[in-house]
């Protein structure tokens, strides 16, 4: 398996923050990939939503109106 490749960045922080991360030796870069992992996937989420927004309106009307075919056959 391989190592991601990794590029260099160059980022401002608040001088405060900054310090304080240090001094709790946090791993900027970890951290760093962490968020903006989750920043991308929670984007990748809200586009896929708008985009199916409308899909997804006309399946609730759908199944408001024609129920599924599981309504009151299961345990509740």
């Amino acid at each position: 398996m391989h190592a991601p490749q990794k590029r260099p960045v160059n980022l401002s922080v608040s001088a405060g923050i900054l310090a304080a991360a240090r001094e709790a030796r946090v791993n900027l870069s970890a951290l760093l990939e962490r968020a903006l992992a989750g920043e991308v996937a929670r984007l990748k989420r809200e586009r896929w939503r708008q985009e199916s927004a409308r899909a997804i309106s006309a399946y609730n009307e759908y199944l408001a109106s024609h129920r599924t075919c599981f309504e009151g056959q299961l345990d509740e």
